[in-house]
């Protein structure tokens, strides 16, 4: 009877120590079923979402690409329509319909930006205009045979300023014989500007100059001619007209400056698009090398 009995105690004793064991060896199982599957989830996500955030900036800068290449592909379209119109002198309404049409959606790419006033400054030349005030001249030109027109720039000084700055409208022409071609003298139309909207300028006119004339060989010879000795008289001719320079202010006391409002509809590093306000025509520009004036 003791026997059995000591036999029961041993066999309670086991059985209490194997529930025990069991109990440890199930708190490790679910604290590895719980805990593990967890920071596994946890990493997954996190590397799901990095590699969403990848992927979506990655569309982003192919978008992007495919966008500016589209832009280049509109501008050099723009820029082949007005290749043979002579700055704008020889268009049919066709064509100034297609340019048109060519100009808008290069301009709606830009839409809406506020003017950038560090990437106006500087030189831009003119490559196509439907303004009767520069038409007149390429007009003038084509009739008259001592009357060159050469190239047209606008130079904007603008740097440091947030609202504004100077305008210069430079227009190079020549007298054929008497001046050098194209280059022989200089106009230059001057004007400050105010920003007045997001694109809308304000042009104040102040002064009109004519400077830099390049008198040609065959006047030079006149002048003071080459197989005789050059007198002072002649050398101070020359000098008088190298350096010439007239300034006829547009602005007095007695009258108002005259002014006009100028809409920039397109700008970047290297193309200037403008639409003077109330019909007075467009320009096209692109980017030039720095204009000495």
């Amino acid at each position: 009877m003791h026997s059995l009995f000591s036999y029961y105690r041993k066999l309670l004793v086991n059985s209490e120590k194997l529930k025990e064991v069991q109990s440890k060896q199930f708190k490790g199982f679910s604290s590895a079923l719980c805990v593990r599957p967890i920071v596994s989830f946890s990493n997954t996500i996190r590397g799901l979402h990095n590699h969403g955030r990848v992927a979506c900036l990655a569309t982003s800068m192919t978008m992007a690409r495919d966008a500016e290449k589209d832009l280049e592909s509109r501008k050099y379209e723009l820029l082949n329509i007005i290749q043979d119109t002579q700055r704008g002198l020889v268009t049919t309404a066709d064509q100034r319909s297609t340019i048109e049409e060519a100009m808008v959606v290069v301009e709606g790419f830009d839409a809406g930006k506020e003017i950038d006033l560090s990437k106006l400054d500087g030189t831009w030349r003119l490559q196509y205009t439907s303004a009767p005030d520069v038409l007149v001249l390429f007009e003038s030109a084509a009739r008259l045979l001592f009357l060159q027109v050469g190239q047209i720039f606008q130079k904007f000084e603008c740097q440091n300023e947030s609202r504004g700055g100077l305008v210069r409208n430079v227009i190079k022409w020549s007298v054929p014989r008497f001046l050098e071609e194209n280059e022989g003298a200089t106009l230059i139309v001057s004007a400050k500007f105010s920003c007045l909207s997001a694109r809308n300028i304000y042009l104040k006119f102040e002064e009109i100059s004519l400077q830099n004339i390049n008198i040609s060989d065959d006047l030079q010879a006149v002048i003071a001619p080459a197989i005789l000795p050059r007198l002072f008289l002649s050398l101070q001719i020359l000098q008088f007209i190298r350096t010439f320079k007239a300034q006829v202010p547009v602005t007095s006391p007695e009258r108002q400056s005259v002014g006009g409002l100028y809409y920039l509809s397109y700008l970047d590093k290297n193309m200037l698009l403008g639409r003077a306000v109330g019909g007075g025509g467009v320009f096209v520009f692109t980017r030039a090398q720095a204009l000495a004036c």
